[in-house]
């Protein structure tokens, strides 16, 4: 079971199909399997075998798309990471994951060189997409074009090899590199296809990043289909509009914000539309006044999946949306799920607790890390962190974090990170990070502090000092609260929940 193969059968039965588009790159099967064979034959010929770690530092790209396809097919590990991501955020996870080989763009040159004496490879393991390639790292396209284009040599790939790790953590703390199997992404592939309705004639745009596992919902399905896949290389809605219209697109993903700015695109109309059969929504909850607008706009095309890269789904279909407003779904085929309460104990419908799930998807664990995937998967069951409820139908309603994890425009951002820079100020005791809904991003960072007596704080500055020294730009604080102490509970922890209610009074007050 090689996911890579999805390919070579579709170049061997439906070669002149379109396959694949991104810019002015437009691929058919035949092509694409062709380009696909030389990346994965470059990449043996440097050394890479089944079980190395091909990390790649790149932002969506022909070559990010189809090196994740030439990994599969020699057997190695595709290994995305963020771009975004730089210092010891990035060392950290490309350690973690025994990187063998970096791929990047020179855009990141210089953030590959401060951090190489961090990591155990050389610059020989270092190779870069640009058509010129600075000394004395490899070009990618010079490899690529001195390759074969013949299928690679069959690498004997078993269903739970390892195929990709995707890192969920965030960028100071101990990394967590969720693993994901052939098999499970042969799930992937099969399953979301037969559940977002996908056919040999789907049209599949991806506007948002292909680094982050929500991608693959929608990524694996239409290559298993052997449909038609066009990557943006970033979200533009003009782009997006544009596409669907042209393109006839019929399914596309997208997070709250993208959601709101196609909304308010005054180009983006039900005849524009009407080639749409799914606008999947994912990364955070959706405010139900949106959903409303887009369903009354373009009738019977929302989805909204509630998930975990780690391995558990729920799926508001799209005969749903009337039925359970303010729903995330319910378990699809071969997912089961359960609340409860801090003992473990399984709740009935109505009752608060956390959501803990199981179900073909779940990771094979944390890579090198069985003391957190221990914590994480218990006798089968995924915990989640998450707390919800279920009405009497088995619908999920969502009721908040258990964990302190913030969604910020699709990207989970982890407040431990942030507070650990913020605390390195001298003038700062304490620091509490949480997240507040934001109109665009879904959530947003804001950090609350306790100062050092008499020191005397300009927000504007401070929250500037911080955002400065944060590694990636989805970590930024969006406001500050002063505290001359936090609330906290009889064992001495900090009560966010508390301090998110005192700034948002104290937020409404000001405003009002």
């Amino acid at each position: 079971m090689n996911i890579g193969h999805v390919l070579t059968n579709h170049a061997r039965y439906r070669p002149n199909h379109l396959a694949f588009v991104c810019k002015d790159r437009q691929l058919t099967y035949a092509e694409l399997n062709q380009s696909v064979n030389k990346i994965a034959n470059a990449l043996y010929d440097h050394g890479i075998r089944k079980g190395d770690k091909v990390s790649m530092l790149l932002p969506n790209c022909s070559e990010l798309w189809e090196l994740y396809w030439a990994i599969a097919k020699i057997g190695a590990v595709a290994v995305p990471l963020s771009p975004l991501l730089s210092g010891t955020g990035l060392s950290n996870q490309l350690n973690n994951a025994d990187t063998s080989l970096v791929i990047a763009t020179s855009g990141l040159q210089e953030t590959v060189n401060h951090i190489m004496g961090q990591l155990t490879i050389s610059t020989a393991d270092v190779w870069l997409t640009d058509v010129d390639c600075p000394d004395p790292f490899i070009s990618f396209h010079e490899r690529k074009a001195k390759a074969s284009s013949t299928e690679p040599a069959d690498p004997g790939i078993q269903p739970d090899d390892l195929y990709n790790i995707i890192y969920s953590s965030g960028t100071t703390g101990a990394p967590k590199g969720i693993m994901h199997t052939h098999r499970i992404r042969a799930d992937y592939m099969s399953l979301f296809g037969s559940y977002f309705r996908m056919t040999p004639e789907s049209v599949v745009l991806h506007s948002g990043s292909i680094i982050f596992n929500g991608s693959f919902l929608t990524t694996m399905p239409v290559m298993f289909h052997g449909g038609t896949f066009i990557l943006h290389s970033s979200f533009d809605v003009d782009h997006l509009v544009e596409d669907i219209r042209d393109r006839k697109v019929t399914h596309t993903i997208l997070v709250p914000s993208q959601i709101t700015a196609a909304l308010q695109h005054p180009e983006f109309t039900a005849r524009n539309a009407a080639s749409l059969e799914m606008i999947l929504s994912v990364g955070a909850p959706l405010h139900q006044s949106q959903k409303e607008k887009l369903n009354s706009l373009i009738p019977d095309v929302f989805y909204e999946l509630y998930g975990l890269t780690e391995g558990f789904v729920t799926i508001l279909d799209k005969t749903d949306f009337y039925n359970k407003p303010g729903s995330v779904g319910c378990t699809p085929q071969f997912f089961d799920m359960k609340i409860v309460d801090d003992e473990g104990r399984e709740l009935p419908s109505g009752g608060v607790g956390e959501i803990v799930g199981r179900g073909p998807i779940l990771m094979k664990g944390y890579y090198n890390d069985p003391e957190r995937t221990a914590e994480a998967i218990r006798n089968g069951w995924l915990y989640t962190g998450d707390l919800g409820y279920t009405d009497e139908d088995g619908y999920l309603y969502l009721a908040g974090r258990k964990k302190d994890l913030i969604i910020s425009g699709g990207v989970n951002v982890y407040p431990k990170d942030i507070e650990a820079v913020i605390i390195k100020h001298p003038e700062i005791t304490d620091a509490a990070v949480f997240g507040v809904e934001d109109e665009r991003w879904g959530e947003t960072p804001v950090a609350a502090l306790i100062c050092r007596n008499g020191f005397s704080a300009d927000k504007e500055v401070l929250r500037n000092w911080i955002n400065d020294r944060l590694e990636a730009r989805f970590q930024k604080v969006s406001d500050l609260l002063f505290l001359d102490e936090f609330p906290r509970n009889v064992a001495g922890k900090t009560l966010k929940r508390t301090i998110k209610e005192m700034y948002l009074k104290q937020k409404e007050n000001i405003e009002g």
